[in-house]
This record gives C-alpha cells, structure tokens and sequence, in this order.
C-alpha cells in the first residue's frame, strides 16, 4: 500500500462513493464533499471513522490536500468545483495530485491540463470503465491522460480501487478512450439486442442458444451477464441510458473536431433515444433492446 495519504474526493455519486470508501479503507486520510451536502452527511454516516471530515466546499476540501479526485457529472459540474471561485484549484498546494474519473470532454480535461500546469500541479483525466459493480469491487479499469509524473503520482492512488490502469495518452486522452469505451460498449449491446428478439421470434430455447454461442467469437461481457436479463426484460444493473446518451454525444462532437465518421454511432444514439421516450432513461444501457418489438417467445 501507499504512505497515507490527505485525500479529498469530490462527488459521492454510485461511483464516487465507493472509490471514496476504498481510499478509506486503504488508511488514507480523506476529506469528502458533495454538492448536495445531505449526501456527504449520509455518506459518512453509513462508514463511521472512513472520513476525517465534511468540506462546505471544493476549495475548503482542497485544503492541505496532497490529492483532490472528482466524480461529478458533466463539463459545467466539473469546471466548477474545480476552477470555479470556490473550486479546488483555489486552494490545492503547488505540486498536488488532482485527478479527474468524470466522464466529459476532452477539451475541458485539457483546459484543466493547462489550469493546472501554471500552478504545478500533476493532473491525470482518469474516467473509468467497469460500472457500479467494478466500483464496489474495486476492479475497475481505468484510461489515463496526462504526463508521464502525473500518472506515476497517480498510480499507487488509484490501485486501490481499480484491477488496471493504463496511461493512454497526454492530457484529454483518457477521455478520448472512454469515448471508444461507450462506442464499443453501444455497438456490442445493439447486436445483442437484436440476435435476442431475433432468436425469439424464432421460437429458439434461449437457454441452448446461450449455451451454443457464448463460448465462441460472439462472446462478449454483455452476453455473459446481460443475455439472459435482456431477454427477461430486467433493466436495473447501474449504468443508466441518460448517461450513455450524455458519452455517446461526446464521441460525436469529438469526432467532428477529429475528423472522423461514426454513422453507426450515431444511429445507436438514435436507438437510445427512442428508449429514452419510452421512459427508459434511467433503465441501465441494456434497454436498448425494448425499443424492439417481442414477436416470438422462447
């Protein structure tokens, strides 16, 4: 394990709270803060002795921090609780450790890069893939922006809660890669989708098909744990279609900075929304497949 730590984590979400209680857990020193201040309450509340304290506010969290981590919602949250008036880059010493497992845009992770640069901080885009479960697990993958001292800083950190971390590139690329994450993600889940109200209205025995097809090339993470709850209509494992909606929309707009086409993408967003008018939103991303009609029964 690292030396402890003085840790402030910001946002106590599904996810931070859990990355949050493993920091705890590890014997680091943690500060938490949330911008709805009955969570942070709850949060400590529930893992009596995790936390050495509640922060009133980004900047009072960052305080004597040797490492601030965020896990808000989307650029606007993420701008201000750390650059904002009361945000942690106000207070968080020179040669800091800030980390960032929102998932946003590239260009904000950047502009934090640049922010954080003039004050010699070590900033790392650190959004995760694995899901609520990996969270509570502490087996989450992780894709990496920044330096080179930036993400050794970070390592030892982030090992607490993850079974892989990787530096993919320089500031802004570990959100880039998420956004690759989500569109492998979306396409791997339209195709299941589909091959199930397909074998349905086939009247195939899903159970043998599962059996059949799993343990070949079309084997995928989604088959193995989502197959058989898609086909039951059973939609509530975390990730919600509102927020694959928020990812799938960051790969687009990045992709015209880029220059680069993704048609089957944007279709999938298309799908997505039709699940979101079918009051879905808040159902997890394998929801996808109730905007296909059931024409069959196994």
């Amino acid at each position: 394990m690292t030396e402890p730590l003085n840790i402030s984590f910001l946002g106590l979400g599904v996810m931070g709270s859990q990355m949050a209680r493993h920091l705890g857990k590890a014997g680091h020193r943690l500060t938490v803060y949330n911008r709805t201040a009955a969570r942070a309450q709850a949060w400590v509340a529930a893992h009596p002795g995790l936390a050495s304290r509640v922060a009133a506010s980004p900047a009072e969290a960052a305080e004597g921090a040797d490492v601030v981590i965020t896990c808000v919602g989307n650029d606007d949250d993420l701008a201000d609780v750390v650059l904002g008036p009361s945000g942690a880059f106000q207070t968080l010493r020179r040669g800091g450790v800030f980390i960032d497992h929102t998932t946003v845009s590239a260009r904000i992770a950047r502009q934090i890069a640049v922010e954080g640069r003039d004050k010699e901080l070590l900033c790392v885009d650190a959004p995760v893939s694995g899901g609520q479960s990996g969270a509570e697990a502490g087996t989450l993958s992780i894709m990496c922006g920044g330096s080179e001292a930036s993400i050794a800083a970070a390592r030892p950190i982030l090992t607490a809660y993850a079974k892989r971390v990787v530096h993919v590139g320089k500031s802004g690329a570990g959100q880039t890669a998420k956004m690759a994450n989500q569109m492998c993600l979306a396409g791997t889940l339209a195709g299941l989708s589909e091959a199930i109200r397909f074998a349905q209205s086939a009247h195939l025995d899903l159970d043998t098909l599962f059996e059949a097809i799993s343990g070949g090339a079309a084997q995928s993470w989604q088959m193995d744990n989502r197959f058989h709850t898609m086909a039951a209509d059973e939609f509530d494992f975390g990730f919600a279609v509102d927020w694959m909606r928020k990812d799938l929309g960051l790969a687009i707009d990045e992709a015209r900075s880029v220059g680069a086409s993704l048609p089957i993408t944007a279709l999938i967003d298309q799908f997505y929304a039709d699940v979101q008018a079918l009051g879905g939103g808040r159902q997890d991303t394998s929801a996808l497949i109730r905007r296909l009609p059931r024409r069959g029964q196994a």
